[in-house]
């Protein structure tokens, strides 16, 4: 009866032991996965970043050949995730030219580069660019296309008014803000109402809450630029140095 109690108790004493050491290295195991698996997120995001700005520059290079010496740089990819990525509806590419010279500075023209993205851009197989809609602009188009959006976002009717406005404030959520002062503000709508104003033969804009909409007529698509990423180009085309 001793000899048997004893076999049971050394029995309790070190089972605990040998699951704790075995979860704790499944825990281990797990992480360490884990990691790896974040680390080929990022790889993948920064494969598909190096691909995309690959592909503008292409496009770049054979619808706009006067562009002899310019910069590429896309305002998207870092830091977001894949699945971030794949409900991006609208990749955006800062372009400016430059003076070829020893360590150039980037003083010419200013562009940015839309690719509007069509359902299932992205899948397990990398970026179609098939499913992507490139459409070029300047800092004249994009402050037409703000003022068109301003004022069907408020119903502002002065166009030089709107232009001196933009030029010198910015598009935040609630509507046009120079400085801390909300100078223009918005309609107030619900997520599911829209106002919509036919800007040009090539799309439609919408005002949406807390976003710009496009709907591209030759595709019938609907793509979405974040308030966020106004932002970023407006201050690209008129606040950076």
């Amino acid at each position: 009866m001793k000899k048997s109690l004893l076999i049971v108790l050394l029995l309790i004493m070190v089972l605990p032991k040998q699951t704790y050491a075995q979860n704790k290295g499944d825990a281990a195991a797990g992480i360490a996965g884990g990691l790896l698996a974040i680390g080929a997120g990022i790889a993948a995001v920064e494969q598909m970043k190096e691909k995309a700005e690959l592909t503008a520059t292409q496009w770049i290079l054979t619808n706009r050949p006067e562009l002899t010496s310019f910069s590429l740089k896309t305002l998207d990819f870092n830091g977001k995730k894949l699945k971030d990525m794949s409900a991006v509806s609208v990749i955006s590419f800062k372009i400016q030219e430059f003076t070829p010279a020893d360590k150039p500075e980037l003083d010419g023209k200013k562009q940015v580069l839309f690719g509007f993205t069509s359902s299932g851009w992205i899948s397990e197989y990398g970026i179609d660019f098939e499913k992507v809609t490139w459409y070029l602009i300047d800092d004249a188009e994009w402050l037409n296309m703000m003022v068109a959006y301003v004022k069907v976002s408020s119903g502002e009717s002065d166009e030089a008014s709107l232009e001196v406005t933009l030029k010198e404030g910015k598009v935040v959520n609630k509507g046009v803000k120079v400085k801390s002062k909300l100078v223009i503000p918005f309609f107030k709508l619900t997520g599911d109402m829209y106002v919509v104003t036919d800007y040009s033969s090539e799309m439609k804009l919408l005002y949406n809450e807390r976003s710009l909409g496009i709907f591209l007529k030759a595709t019938s698509d609907l793509v979405q630029i974040g308030r966020g990423d106004i932002i970023k180009i407006h201050d690209f085309f008129f606040d950076e140095d």
